[in-house]
């Protein structure tokens, strides 16, 4: 048995053996291209085509009513429009009579609207917002509407001026110095983060040239970065001392590049050309203003210009200050004055320089006078040496501003004098007792 055994399975192993040694991998029979009855059936099975017919109706159908419905849509929108500024006017008390409405496509009277109807909400920011000139401004852009982001590292601003916004919902306040960079998204920059009294910029005049050059550098490349329109507040001080008389926009200064008051002075000029130089190279939207000497409510009490010198000395019963014989001359502008000029400069097309000022000239011994009249009839004046390059002459050439801006000022030094004393009246009053006199 075992004998019979052994030889049935070397019977098996020699049938395997061939089969081991043949290919153990055989193609696969490659299938036959489908011919054209088949694909006919395969549409006409289960109805496909139909529901390919029905397909291509459909989009035929949406195709052809497009138009139609995308005017009908656009005399809907027309309509609400027409709605929604009639009931606005109407909140507004404004006379719907006044109004007509023309969207094209006819020969409609174009009516008035009222303001900020219809304006997109633009997103800025202002360095050095919360100073003097700074703080009227952020009122003048939340006033219209716009989110507004305010930067300053409060060297002479103050929390007080914007303390009335703190609880509006577009407006920021971010404490930063502009030496250092910063990331934000913004459509517009006001850069006005300097101090400009001689009391403040003489304090420490490397970090005031850093400013101008630095913080000027850093908000160009925010802007290039960002894509936004950038407005450089320069000064009437980039004339220096100047030989012409009144100052154009086309006279290049004479300004002395190693004095007391170069770090303001030709910090400004430095600044003007970083502003040009990124318009020219990189393509940056900049506008430049010239601000010539500017008064009003918020500015700094003891910040040695002659304006708030004069107004705080009166109201505390201390003589005015004139410096050398006091015929040097000023011309003086209200703040709302220049606000209006530099909204209307960020806003049109064109770079500038522009000087804003009122061309209204005073020497400081008729301005002093002024202030007699309006505060204290029987105020004093003493007389000091006057400081190093003290302009003789300022008055600006707003000609310019005319024509291009359609921007000039309106309030004069008589009108806007009071408005400022009062506000100097009342910080003094509690400055006195705070101090508890």
């Amino acid at each position: 048995m075992k004998q019979l055994h052994k030889q049935m399975s070397s019977k098996r192993d020699e049938e395997t053996i061939p089969m081991s040694q043949s290919s153990p991998y055989s193609p696969k029979t490659l299938k036959h291209p489908r011919s054209l009855p088949r694909s006919l059936h395969y549409l006409f099975r289960e109805q496909r085509l139909l529901f390919i017919l029905v397909g291509i109706l459909i989009g035929s159908t949406f195709f052809i009513l497009q138009p139609s419905l995308s005017r009908l849509g656009a005399a809907e929108s027309t309509s609400l429009i027409t709605r929604s500024v009639f009931n606005a006017a109407v909140d507004n008390n404004y006379p719907p009579s006044k109004m007509t409405f023309n969207y094209g496509g006819g020969g409609g009277k174009t009516g008035r609207v009222p303001v900020g109807i219809g304006r997109k909400r633009l997103r800025i920011v202002v360095t050095g917002g919360a100073g003097f000139v700074g703080s009227h401004l952020v009122d003048k852009l939340i006033g219209r509407g716009d989110e507004v982001i305010v930067i300053d590292n409060f060297f002479t601003g103050r929390k007080e001026n914007l303390v009335h916004l703190f609880s509006n919902p577009r407006f920021e306040l971010i404490r930063h110095d502009v030496v250092d960079p910063i990331l934000l998204e913004v459509d517009q920059i006001y850069h006005l983060a300097c101090p400009a009294s001689p009391v403040h910029y003489k304090y420490n005049p490397v970090k005031t040239i850093k400013t101008n050059v630095m913080g000027t550098l850093n908000m160009l490349g925010l802007a290039k970065r960002v894509g936004a329109r950038f407005l450089l507040t320069s000064t009437s001080e980039v004339y220096g001392d100047p030989l012409e008389h009144p100052q154009k926009e086309t006279y290049w200064g004479n300004v002395n590049p190693i004095g007391e008051r170069s770090c303001y002075d030709e910090g400004k000029r430095t600044a003007e050309t970083l502003a040009m130089d990124y318009h020219r190279g990189a393509g940056v939207e900049v506008r430049i203003a010239r601000i010539f000497n500017t008064y009003g409510p918020r500015m700094c009490l003891d910040d040695g210009r002659v304006v708030s010198n004069f107004v705080a000395q009166t109201i505390r019963k201390h003589p005015m200050t004139v410096y050398g014989d006091g015929k040097q001359t000023r011309s003086f502008q209200y703040v709302s004055d220049l606000v209006e000029g530099l909204v209307a400069l960020m806003e049109n097309d064109h770079v500038g320089p522009f000087n804003l000022g009122n061309p209204g000239e005073f020497t400081m011994l008729e301005l002093a006078e002024v202030v007699k009249e309006v505060i204290d009839p029987s105020a004093t004046i003493e007389f000091r040496p006057n400081t190093a390059d003290d302009p003789h002459k300022r008055k600006p050439d707003i000609s310019k501003a005319k024509e291009l801006l359609n921007w000039e000022p309106k309030v004069s030094l008589r009108d806007g004098l009071p408005r400022m004393v009062s506000d100097f009246r009342n910080r003094i009053l509690n400055e006195d007792e705070g101090k508890g006199l």
